[in-house]
């Protein structure tokens, strides 16, 4: 067998190490695993010198001729695609990106290659048995190599096509009817002629604009054996931080300061895969849009807000409850669709879960944080009370103003129904019908001045899990104008108890607590605080349809059980 050693030995009689300008190659193939790329590289080495194969990255394994400067790759690309020593479709890379090497076994130094001469022409045409590659591939030889094509890889050039916008049917590794169409589709769009099957050649830059929006990411193979999970993030973006339990953090690195990677891995039962699933949703990594869904064995839980974008998928198996979580900037939908895919496909349960204690011990603890991430928090919080089955409630305008959303003990969606901004109150009803513990009872009897009063709310704006009571006294049953609509109190509450029930000392309603006037020329002493009639929320629920319960008990209530009915009562209202 004569090779073509004059088409690519080393430039002149000597050996010279390539310099930095000579980087560039002519890339003759790529294919998707690394055994076939070094079959294929064995196969070239066997005619060809200065054949080399390099890692490109995203699964892709590169096949070169050189290296050369760049106009030296480009007149031997001319030259050996004349000569038919190549395939037709292979093209000049700049290498300043190439990974790791896999050919020659061991990674051999690089040589400076040199142009075909005039003899090496007469060399070629004399090799009987040297494969031979026609200039112009032609729809049979495209068929004859697109049928050494895998299923994963027939479904890569469908997924490719997908997102190029050309193909919309099952990634199913099937060129049927509409595969071809989608090809054709893509050869019209980039000036190629519309046969309907690849050549090697368009596949490869098919693949070339599929994977450029990764461009920077860096995907690579990270492996944490204290999490048990092995997967593909972008290095490029994200470097490790720090262990939290049940979380292992890969925080923003450079350029993408939204970017956030975690590792899931924690053991528990089908009960505490719901607790992670429910813990997860009040991140603040987390937006509130986006499709949620929960089953014994996993869940999925997709974020959309206006800043950020984020995908959480944990699955149970046995006793390990694992997955991770990525955040990527919004709006940017190509690329984070890319990464998404990859670490979808590359995600890989090793042995063991992370255990608790590997975080250091003593760091500081807040209640506006979970393991390390900042728990989502309202704008607003204020005080309510339900008054219907139906779960209706009544609050201050104060707390649902300039709102996106409104929610109910930060669990339950509501909507604004009527508001009397002159009155001071605001009916919410819940998005979903909820079934409250129990509801205010209105009481029918004139209350007496100096009598105790307890007013129901969530002070601190809602850090405590359930509403607290605060005493006072019931002073006046008008304003300090005569407005007889209010009643005058005095009771030292938190700003967050706007909006909550004023019982009476016999368990019934007789008002709702309104926000202090702030800014006013008048500064009233911190004890002085006012509530809206009982009357007059009774006549706003009715003339909006909903039938207040009201009460004539005589009977004091136990202070026990004044806080039992007050917490059934009285519901947290945020604004977000």
């Amino acid at each position: 067998m004569i090779r073509l050693l004059a088409a690519l030995c080393v430039l002149g009689a000597s050996t010279f190490s390539a310099t930095a300008q000579d980087n560039y190659w002519v890339q003759i193939e790529a294919r998707r695993t690394l055994t076939g790329a070094q079959d294929r590289a064995r196969e070239y080495a066997g005619t060809i010198d200065s054949v080399h194969g390099y890692y490109l990255g995203d699964g892709f394994y590169g096949i070169f001729i050189g290296p050369y400067t760049e106009t030296n790759a480009q007149t031997a690309l001319g030259t050996l695609l004349s000569m038919g020593a190549i395939p037709s479709d292979s093209f000049v890379k700049d290498g300043s990106r190439f990974k790791q090497q896999f050919w020659p076994i061991g990674g051999q130094q690089n040589t400076r290659a040199t142009l075909p001469s005039d003899d090496t022409a007469a060399l070629a045409s004399s090799v009987e048995d040297t494969p031979v590659t026609p200039s112009n591939e032609t729809v049979a030889e495209a068929r004859a190599s697109e049928a050494e094509l895998n299923r994963e890889e027939r479904e890569e050039l469908q997924k490719a096509l997908q997102w190029a916008g050309f193909y919309s049917a099952a990634i199913d590794g099937a060129f049927g009817r509409g595969t071809r169409n989608a090809m054709q589709a893509w050869q019209v769009a980039n000036n190629r002629e519309a046969t309907g099957v690849l050549t090697t050649r368009q596949r490869a830059l098919l693949f070339e604009q599929y994977n450029s929006v990764l461009e920077g990411t860096n995907m690579r193979l990270v492996r944490d054996d204290a999490s048990g999970i092995q997967m593909q993030i972008p290095t490029g973006v994200v470097a490790f931080s720090e262990y939290k339990p049940p979380f292992v953090r890969f925080d923003a690195s450079a350029g993408i300061p939204e970017v956030q990677v975690l590792f899931i891995s924690q053991e528990g039962d089908a009960g505490r895969l719901q607790g992670l699933y429910e813990i997860m949703q009040i991140l603040s990594i987390v937006p509130t849009e986006g499709a949620r869904r929960l089953t014994d064995t996993g869940f999925e839980i997709e974020g959309i807000g206006s800043d950020i974008h984020s995908y959480t998928s944990v699955t149970r198996e046995g006793t390990d409850i694992k997955g991770f979580t990525l955040v990527w900037p919004a709006n940017d939908d190509d690329r984070r669709e890319r990464v998404l895919d990859i670490m979808k496909a590359s995600f890989t349960r090793l042995d063991g879960t992370l255990d608790p204690s590997i975080a250091p011990p003593g760091e500081e603890q807040a209640i506006d944080m979970v393991a390390g991430l900042a728990v989502r928090q309202p704008q607003l919080s204020r005080s309510g009370f339900y008054v219907d089955d139906a779960g209706i409630v009544v609050t201050t305008p104060e707390a649902v103003a300039q709102c996106d959303r409104i929610t109910l003990d930060r669990e339950y969606e509501a909507e604004v129904i009527a508001t009397d901004t002159d009155l001071g109150v605001t009916l919410l009803k819940p998005v979903d019908q909820i079934a409250p513990l129990d509801v205010a009872e209105f009481g029918t009897r004139t209350p007496i001045l100096q009598d105790q009063i307890v007013v129901g709310g969530y002070p601190y704006n809602g850090v405590l899990s359930a509403p607290t009571l605060t005493f006072g006294q019931l002073i006046d049953l008008r304003s300090l104008n005569g407005d007889d609509r209010l009643a005058r109190l005095s009771i030292l509450p938190q700003p967050s108890d706007a909006g909550g029930p004023v019982f009476d000392k016999y368990g019934a309603v007789i008002g709702m607590l309104q926000p202090r006037i702030e800014g006013s020329s008048q500064v009233l002493p911190p004890e002085v605080n006012f509530a809206v009639d009982a009357d007059q929320i009774v006549a706003m629920l009715n003339s909006n349809g909903i039938a207040a319960t009201t009460s004539e008990a005589a009977q004091e209530i136990s202070p026990v059980a004044m806080t039992r009915h007050a917490a059934d009562v009285t519901v947290l209202v945020s604004c977000w």
